[in-house]
Parts: C-alpha cells; structure tokens; sequence
C-alpha cells in the first residue's frame, strides 16, 4: 500500500512538473509573439514614414517641373506683368528645390537610423539624388537663359519711347514681392513643439496651474519645425501625455524598439489646424 501510495505521489509530482513546463513554454511564445508582432508593427510604421516621405518627394519634384514649364513659357512674353510671373516661379522653384533636398536627407536619416535596410531603398535614395542634381543643371541652364533675356527686355524699354520703366526699381519691387512670399510661405507652415516634465513645463510657464500656454510661456522653449518635412517627433520617454489639442485622427503615438513613445503626424493640415503649438509632458 506505501509503494502504491509512493508511485501515486510521484506520478503527481511529474505531472506538475510536465504542467509548469507546458505553463512556461506557453508563456515563453506568448511573449515571443509580442516581441514579434511589435517589431512587425515597428517595421510597418518606418515604412509607412518612408513613403509618406517618397511620395512628398515626388509631388516636390512634379511641382517644379510645372514651374520650369511656366517659366518657358512665359519668358517667350514681354513686360512687366511676364517679368513679375518668371520673378514669382523661379521663387517658387528654389524654395520647392530647398524643400525636396531636405526630405531627400530625411529619407536617407529613415534608412540609416531605421530597422529596414535593404538594396533596393538605397537605389530610390541614389535616383532621387541623381534627379535632384539633374533639376539643379536644368534650373542653372534656365537662369543663364532668364539673365540673357533680362538684358533684351532692358534694351527694349530703352528703345521704346512710351515704356520708361525703370528696370532698378522693378527689381527691387520683385525682389520685396519675393520675400514676401517667401516669408509668408514660411509663417504658413511653421509650427512650434516641446516636451519636458511637468516640473520643466512649469519652470517655462508652460504649464500654470493646470493650464497650458495660458500666460508668458517661454517661446524660446520650443523648437520651431516645418510641418510639410517634420512629421515625426521623437519624445524619448516611456509615458507621453499631449496636453494641447489636437485631432486624434490626425496622428498616432507608439512605441519604438526601445519602448520609448514615437509621435507621427499622420495628416499635418489636421494637427496643426487647431494650434501651432504642441506640448507633451514626459517623465
């Protein structure tokens, strides 16, 4: 009867054994899938970024070939109102030129600091720099033209009893005209963001009494983003409150490899429509 109730013990020792070992290996995968399905999703959202960056990249470039187009063929045309229109695309041009560098170097910080590698990225990224420089020829070659054309318009108004335009004073209208828009254009899609403790966002009066932005918040504070390049934002912390309002359709916030809280502004005309100014609190 001992040795019956012995084998009866360690049968029940065995099968506990065999139970926290199938409890174990259950958790194991269970937490194995996780860390799959997380670097997964990670990898989805750097690709997702990298083509919302492509395809902006590529609107930059169609935008300035239309502009090339309606510089041709408006410097065919004489006069003042031609004058102006070629003054305002070329402004256009090197400002959309500027922009589309500067995603370039976006894209090419995804790949170099992102998960996903791979040849094929790096032959996108050596297109887009050789149709960048092949736009920065074109561009050159149409201001040598444009500055030949200058010196015929000049000749004609000296020729031309009735047209006493002064050429100086036309350029410099253009020119303010110019930046103008350019300094329009900026205001347009500047946009201001911060992050800190709350202990941080009250030493700034950022946050005062519960209120955000309500009084002489320090400005300096924040960093100044272009909302059409900077839509993503890096917050470098495991908890991450936005406290200014903003649409949550408009973008989404994960975590990255590190478990640290990523924001991605997934529409940006939305985010930024009802504040130019984001505030996260971090720990």
């Amino acid at each position: 009867m001992k040795k019956l109730i012995f084998f009866a013990a360690c049968a029940m020792a065995v099968a506990s054994c065999n139970n926290d070992a199938v409890k174990k290996a259950e958790l194991a995968a269970t937490q194995q899938r996780d860390s799959l399905e997380q670097i997964i999703a990670q990898k989805d959202n750097e690709i997702n970024d990298m083509m919302t960056t492509l395809s902006d990249i590529e609107e930059g470039f169609r935008e300035i070939t239309e502009a090339q187009n309606r510089v041709t063929l408006a410097k065919q045309g004489e006069g003042t109102n031609t004058r102006q229109r070629i003054t305002e695309n070329m402004q256009f041009i090197q400002s959309a030129m500027k922009q589309n560098k500067e995603l370039i170097n976006k894209l090419k910080q995804q790949v170099r600091e992102g998960t996903v590698k791979g040849d094929q990225l790096k032959k996108i990224i050596d297109n887009l720099t050789q149709q960048m420089e092949t736009k920065d020829k074109q561009i050159q070659a149409l201001r040598e033209e444009l500055d030949k054309k200058d010196i015929h318009i000049a000749e004609l108004d000296e020729e031309v009893a009735n047209l006493n335009t002064n050429v100086s004073s036309l350029k410099e209208e253009n020119t303010q005209k110019s930046e103008t828009i350019s300094t329009q254009d900026k205001a347009l899609h500047t946009a201001w963001f911060v992050f800190g403790t709350k202990k941080e966002l009250k030493e700034q009066k950022i946050l005062d009494d519960g209120e955000v932005l309500r009084s002489n918040f320090n400005k300096e504070y924040f960093t100044k983003i272009d909302i059409r390049i900077d839509k993503e934002i890096k917050l470098y912390s495991k908890s991450a409150d936005i406290l200014t309002s903003h649409p949550a359709s408009s973008y989404t916030l994960q975590r990255d490899a590190n478990k640290q809280y990523v924001l991605r502004i997934t529409d940006p005309q939305a985010f930024w429509s009802t504040s130019k100014y984001l505030v996260v609190q971090v720990k």
